[in-house]
Parts: C-alpha cells; sequence; structure tokens
C-alpha cells in the first residue's frame, strides 16, 4: 500500500459523482434535478456559490434540483463545461477572475 494517497473521507465520498453520470452530463444530457444536485455538491457548493458562480439564481437552481425546471440552452452547455472541467467554477468565484 502506498503511503502518498491520502485516504477517502466521508466528505469524499458524499461529493462522489458516478462516472457514468459524470459522462453523460459532459455530452449535456440532463436527466432530472438529481443530475444538478449531484454535479453541484460533486463541485463542492452550496446552491448559493453554484448560481453565483453560473450567474443564474437560486431559485433557478432549486427549481432544477427539485425537478420543477429543467436546464435549457446556455445553462446546458455551462453544466457540460462544469461536468468536464469541475474546477472553472471555483475559478470564476476567484478574486483574481473578477474584472
Amino acid at each position: 500500500m502506498r503511503d502518498d494517497i491520502p485516504e477517502l473521507t466521508e466528505a469524499d465520498f458524499s461529493r462522489a459523482i458516478p462516472g457514468a453520470v459524470r459522462r453523460r452530463l459532459c455530452r449535456g444530457e440532463v436527466r432530472s434535478g438529481r443530475d444538478v444536485a449531484a454535479l453541484r455538491r460533486f463541485v463542492g457548493m452550496t446552491p448559493e456559490q453554484f448560481a453565483r458562480a453560473m450567474a443564474i439564481s437560486v431559485d433557478t437552481i432549486q427549481s432544477w434540483e427539485q425537478g420543477r425546471r429543467r436546464p435549457r440552452g446556455a445553462a446546458v452547455a455551462l453544466i457540460r463545461i462544469v461536468a468536464c472541467d469541475p474546477r472553472v467554477l471555483r475559478r470564476l468565484l476567484s478574486p483574481s477572475a473578477r474584472p
């Protein structure tokens, strides 16, 4: 066993997203609100942080996650980007990314 590989924590497991779901989201296939919630947890953000990073309202995030609405158009494109490169949202929220 290698000592330089850190042990996974409960937080790591709770944020995990199945590879098949992530690949599907990378293709822009959002099937349910659970997909959006899983992606948000995967990037380690609250609904407020996720909404701010994606430049949409918290109400919209909640509507997606609760299945009242589905992402469309540009929102799906953003979800694809985040699924393929989760670090992009963290970069968008960093102080150096602000104009």
